[in-house]
């Protein structure tokens, strides 16, 4: 903090406080400094200003003080009078303008940074020209009538030395018409200090004899000491040039070169020296005697108890009279005037104390006397002088805040002194680094006056950024209001300037519509002033202003391509954000040894196209390479990063385009920004290959024009926030190095926006090596263009987009090479071989389809041999060039419902092309929605009567939303499966469709064909029609469909893969196949869906049984023996199955169950050995219970008949491999005709996990019922 003295407002005291001295002179004087492009007055100003006067000063008391610094100010007698209000507006005006006209070409250059402003020191910070407009608003208050501090203290009279009679000028001089008003009047006292002065015009005739004698007369007649001479215009060439030319600051309207002339050094310094003399030993006396004398008066009457006391009491009664608001209630000669003189001349000769008591003292009587404008500035005197001594603050701002206050409760008459209250509080509170309570002192003074209140409100925002910490909001925010009145009072420059400055404070801000105000506004005042390009370039900022009403946005848009007519011109613009360009989006398509049948294609991962692949590319030396390996050992060090692309085959960019506005926006001549430069050492890689490794520096040619490459121009609308995305091309004619830079497009035709695409920070990323290689999206940007290579084009014809699952179509493959350069070696892999399956052979189908997948009539049984790898070669012979194509059969089959992505790679090679690229693939990528048809179920049980034969129940289910389907076949796979039907066709669906939701249940019978044997099964031939059967009445001569070969047999191959089974088939599993199709429908349209085949299979059905075996026992049923001569011994044989995956132990249990003869039991339900016969016309009833239930009791005469015995093993055991079939011999011996039931056995079994499994599972099986009848022979 300076001291007080120094401050700015301690400068400004020191030269508007100050004595005031009124010159008088002829015309002929001024005539003579008019030579110098100056008045009289004027050429003594730059020298009343004494920095240094050093004069002994003794005021009020005994002790002396001197007088550092003084300042007198002087003026013309006809300029002593109050200014008039309209002509002291128009000075302050005329400041502004003038100050703008300065700063005019300051606004073209970048506005300042805020950053700049707060590293400023503070006298830099504001604009300079405030102090003068200051200092111009304090002087229209000047010679008040409550005042004293502009009361001349003297007169200076000069007459010429060319005028007549000039004793008689000087007496005509202090007349009492030519003295200003205010001396007449009485508000000022006449009777002040004289000074007379003979100007001397060395450029005159007249001779210094001559001007000697009019001195000396001077002297005679006014007094020796009251009486000088200055000679001047001492150059007789008049062309004196001054290097500092005093008077440049005061009179800025003329060139400094002008000012002057005439005058010499020595003319100058007799000037100096005349003003210093009339300080040091006039003025400054006669204030000093003047003090002393008014101090004398007025401590007689005033000071003391008594004085005071009868001061009180003559005004006692003062409180009724009215408040004084206009007109002055006091003359000079007034008590109360005097005291005001002596506060005034006191202050003006730094006797601060003095000038304080003085105000105290009058202070009373003003506020008694209701004097109020007089009351307001003894106040703010008395703050001044509390400043400017360094005494109480508290004090100071008390007595401006209580001036401020009383000056405005005199409304519109108080205003202007309340504004120069204001500024010279302001001013003292900023030099105590108060700057916050500054601000708000400027804006309590910024009135009504739009002018007025735009100086005040930016002198405030400055305040606010001198704070500690800086305010920077309220600094932009009082700024903008700045402009907005500098605006209104047309003073466009100054609105332009407080904005710019403005500018800083919210750029880098979220508060969206205050910046899109500032700069809105700003660009529009800049088309005022006529910078139509800065105008432009500020209005670019606010075309983003998506936050904006919609009203707001056209004014924006609308005036915004007003100004850019205006300039005639395109405007190229980099970073403009109409529409807005989502960085995140850009995705470059290129194509090296990889090229794409489409755009989905293109748009597929990377990962899936590798891993497809990874079978077909072929490796570099020894162990796999991936491509880019393989590239970085043919290219050039320098190139090892850049991508490779082709000459004539185009590198596509998709890039996503915002329109932020809610209006629509038309975009126009979208393009990118491409650079190709042609290297003439690294293009010749093709043409060398044994120059691949160089690795110096080569010269880069950049080349130009429309043979370089070719750009694609897009034209679209972007509706209110739409967004698109835009895909943009280069496709590049000659081998170089190609780098897409940016993008550009056009608005209206007349602004043309540039987006670059910048590098952003690198990541690493690690390879095998474990090196890290720095990728940025500036290198996906950069392309090796090599010479042109085959490239193959691929489609499939009539692929739908929609199916049914189960839907089996024949689509054809069509491939085609337009380079006269031969490609071979084509292999293909198919990402789900389970949908697509190729033809082994190029042909077209005979018959035509679906006929072509039917049995022939000689049809062999023998399925062929389907392929199994992954990758389909092309046969050895097939190459393509020119306008050849190749048409290769496709089989497609819906496996599944839901959204499937098919994926095709076709690898394929090139002779004698290109060193860099040997091979290239073509990727295809489709996409399937599959809907569902059929749903088909299967349960297998084993027959209880016979070992080879199952029961079969489908369940299908039509789970379409509005198609019926009519089933055509049920087959099984394989020639071991017999099939067919246990009831009509007609009893199954009569309605011969299954409908939208509808269910169905169907039972078939199918038998194992495998002749069964001890230690294998061997599969006995049966016919083609015993594998299929038909589920159809209609068209009973239609063929069946062929299941046993291509394309039905290779799906159903993929379709077992996918379950996860071995290829050899599961001994104890079932395949099914049902072939379906549309039902007719009575849409015309539809009758060409009656062609499809929908084909559902069925994989590894297993035979359901609660028990892991199953058995029978064979043997005679009737047998004719003599039992007079022996028993009658009958062999058999029990088969038993092993039907579990396991290890399978058997024990087998005969009972032979003979009578108690001692205690018959007749009641008993479980007998055997003889069993009742019955006669030949009774009807003989078998239940189907496999535990076989027992006869009931036999007639009496029975019940002693010897039984049968088992005259074999009681007990077997044998042990069973899993999936195998054994065979036990038995042997059974009858005593007596009759017949039997062998059903006496039981069947004890362990289940084992494996063979050396130690736990296991165990049941128990009864014999299922077997009768024999033994008869007696004749």
């Amino acid at each position: 903090m300076v001291e007080a003295v120094n401050s700015s407002l301690g400068k400004m005291l020191l030269e508007e406080v100050s004595p005031v001295v009124m010159v008088l002179c002829t015309p002929l004087v001024e005539e003579t400094f008019l030579k110098n492009g100056l008045s009289f007055v004027e050429t003594l100003k730059p020298f009343c200003n004494f920095s240094n006067i050093d004069v002994p000063v003794r005021t009020s008391g005994d002790q002396l003080y001197r007088l550092k610094k003084f300042t007198l100010r002087l003026f013309n007698a006809s300029d002593i009078k109050q200014p008039n209000v309209e002509v002291a507006k128009q000075r302050l005006e005329h400041v502004i303008t003038q100050a703008g006209e300065k700063v005019f070409h300051d606004l073209e250059s970048d506005p300042p940074q805020i950053t700049d402003i707060l590293s400023n020191p503070e006298s830099e910070i504001a604009p300079t020209w405030f102090q003068y407009y200051n200092k111009e608003l304090i002087r229209t208050l000047s010679f008040s009538d409550h005042e004293a501090f502009d009361h001349p203290v003297a007169c200076l009279l000069v007459a010429s030395s060319k005028d007549e009679e000039p004793l008689n000028k000087f007496v005509d001089l202090f007349n009492t018409n030519r003295l200003p008003s205010l001396l007449n009047d009485g508000v000022m006292d006449p009777k002040i200090l004289k000074h007379f002065l003979l100007v001397h015009d060395n450029q005159d005739a007249t001779t210094e004899r001559l001007t000697s004698k009019v001195l000396s007369e001077m002297r005679s007649t006014f007094g020796n000491n009251e009486c000088n001479l200055l000679c001047t215009n001492s150059s007789k060439e008049g062309n004196v040039e001054h290097q500092a030319n005093p008077w440049a600051s005061f009179k800025s309207s003329v060139p400094a070169e002008k000012l002057g002339f005439a005058l010499t050094g020595d003319d100058i310094g007799e000037i100096k020296d005349l003003m210093q003399e009339f300080a040091s030993r006039h003025i400054i006396p006669y204030m000093e005697q003047k003090v002393r004398d008014l101090n004398q008066q007025i401590s007689a009457t005033r000071k003391g108890l008594r004085n005071q006391i009868k001061n009180l009491w003559w005004r006692k009664g003062k409180d009724d009279v009215p408040d004084s608001t206009k007109g002055s209630i006091y003359t000079f000669s007034s008590t109360e005037s005097q005291i005001r003189i002596l506060g005034d001349y006191a202050f003006m000769l730094h006797d601060y104390e003095l000038a304080l008591s003085s105000y105290r003292l009058i202070s009373t009587d003003y506020k008694l006397d209701k004097a109020w404008k007089h009351y307001a500035g003894v106040q703010e005197m008395m703050g001044l002088a509390y400043f400017i001594s360094d005494q109480s603050i508290k004090e100071a701002e008390y007595c401006m805040e209580n001036a401020f206050s009383t000056y405005m409760k005199l409304g519109k008459s108080g205003f202007q002194n309340a504004t120069r209250c204001g500024l010279w509080w302001a001013e003292m509170l900023k030099a105590r680094d108060q700057y916050k309570e500054a601000a708000s002192v400027y804006f309590r003074i910024c009135g009504e006056e739009p002018l007025h209140a735009a100086v005040m409100l930016e002198q405030a925002s400055y305040c606010f950024v001198l704070t500690k910490p800086a305010m920077l909001h309220k600094y932009g925010f009082h700024l903008v209001l700045s402009g907005d009145h500098y605006k209104i009072c047309d003073q466009v420059n100054h609105a332009i300037r407080t904005y710019r400055s403005a500018i800083s404070v919210y750029e880098s801000t979220t508060w969206s519509h205050i910046k899109d105000h500032v700069y809105f506004h700003i660009g529009q005042w800049y088309a005022i002033v006529g910078m139509n390009d800065v105008a432009v370039r500020n209005m670019l900022r606010v075309l983003d202003c998506g936050n904006q009403s919609k009203s707001t946005q056209e004014i924006f848009l609308r005036d915004f391509f007003d100004i850019v007519k205006k300039t005639g011109m395109k405007h190229e613009v980099v970073g403009l954000r109409l529409p807005v360009i989502n960085m995140s989006s850009l995705q470059v398509i290129y194509e090296d040894h990889r090229t794409y049948a489409s755009q989905a294609s293109a748009l597929v991962e990377e990962s899936i196209w590798q891993s497809l692949e990874d079978d077909i590319i072929p490796s570099l030396n020894s162990g796999k390479s991936n491509w880019l390996e393989l590239q970085s050992k043919l290219l050039p060090k320098k190139y090892k990063e850049s991508n490779v692309c082709v000459v004539g085959e185009s590198v596509k960019l998709d890039l996503e385009f915002r329109n932020p506005l809610l209006i629509s926006t038309s975009v126009t001549s979208v393009s990118l920004i491409c650079e190709l430069t042609a290297n003439s050492d690294d293009l010749k890689l093709d043409k060398e290959p044994s120059s691949l490794s160089l690795e110096t520096e080569h010269n880069q040619v950049t080349t130009s024009g429309l043979s370089s490459f070719t750009l694609s121009e897009v034209d679209f609308t972007l509706g209110g926030g739409e967004k698109k995305l835009v895909r943009l091309t280069v496709t590049p004619s000659e081998e170089g190095i190609l780098k897409i830079v940016g993008v550009r497009w056009e608005l209206s035709g007349s602004i043309v926006g540039v987006h670059y695409f910048q590098s952003v920070p690198t990541k690493a990323k690690t390879n095998k090596a474990k090196r890290k290689n720095k990728l940025t999206p500036t290198d996906a940007l950069k392309f090796l263009v090599i010479k042109s290579l085959p490239r193959l084009e691929g489609s499939i014809d009539h692929l739908p987009d929609k199916l049914y699952a189960g839907d089996l179509r024949y689509l054809v493959l069509e491939l085609k090479n337009n380079s006269e350069s031969p490609i071979k070696n084509l292999k293909m892999k198919i990402s789900h071989p389970r949908f697509v399956n190729p033809e082994s052979h190029e042909e077209e189908l005979t018959p035509g389809f679906p006929d072509c997948l039917k049995k022939g009539p000689e049809q062999n049984t023998v399925q062929r041999e389907t392929s199994r790898t992954s990758v389909f070669a092309f046969p050895k012979d097939v190459s393509l060039q020119g306008d050849r194509s190749l048409r290769w059969p496709l089989w497609l089959r819906a496996a599944i419902p839901g959204t499937m992505s098919l994926y095709f790679t076709i690898y394929y090679e090139m002779e004698n092309v290109s060193s860099i690229m040997k091979y290239r693939t073509l990727r295809m990528h489709y996409s399937l929605q599959v809907l569902p048809s059929l749903e088909t179920s299967f349960e297998i049980t084993p027959s209880p009567s016979r070992l080879q034969e199952f029961l079969v129940r489908m369940d299908i289910v039509n789970r379409a939303n509005s198609d019926a389907f009519e089933i055509h076949q049920l087959s099984t796979v394989g020639c071991r499966w017999g099939i067919s039907l246990l009831q009509p066709v007609d009893t199954i669906l009569p309605s011969k469709s299954i409908l939208p939701g509808q269910g169905l249940s169907c039972f078939f019978m199918i038998k194992d064909c495998r002749k069964p044997g001890i230690e294998e099964e061997k599969t006995t031939s049966i016919l083609p029609s015993q594998t299929d059967t038909k589920l159809i009445t209609q068209d009973d001569d239609e063929k069946f469909f062929d299941i046993v070969n291509s394309p039905l047999a290779s799906f159903h191959e993929s379709e077992r893969s996918c379950h996860g089974t071995s290829d050899q088939l599961s001994p104890n599993t079932v395949d099914f196949i049902l072939i379906s199709r549309l039902a007719k429908s009575s849409n015309p349209s539809a009758e060409q869906d009656l062609l499809k085949i929908l084909s559902h299979h069925s994989c590894h059905n297993r035979i359901r049984s609660s028990i892991p075996l199953s058995w029978s026992l064979d043997g005679p049923k009737t047998m004719y023996h003599d039992f007079s001569t022996s028993f009658c011994e009958i062999k058999l044989k029990m088969v038993i199955r092993n039907t579990s995956d396991g290890f399978l132990s058997v024990s087998i249990n005969t009972i032979d169950g003979l009578p108690d003869a001692a205690a018959p039991t007749p009641s008993s339900g479980n007998l055997s050995g003889w069993r009742y016969v019955p006669a030949i016309t009774e009807e003989m009833k078998l239940t189907s219970d496999v535990m076989g239930s027992r006869l009931g009791k036999p007639p009496p005469s029975m019940e002693s008949s010897p039984p049968f015995i088992w005259s074999g093993s009681s007990s077997t055991k044998v042990q069973i491999q899993p999936l195998s079939t054994t065979e036990i011999p038995l042997q059974v011996s009858v005593f007596s005709p009759g017949t039997y039931s062998l059903s006496t056995y039981e069947l004890v079994w362990e289940l084992f996990e494996h063979e050396n499994a130690s736990s296991a599972t165990s049941g128990t099986c009864q014999g299922y019922p077997y009768y024999i009848t033994v008869l007696q022979s004749e």
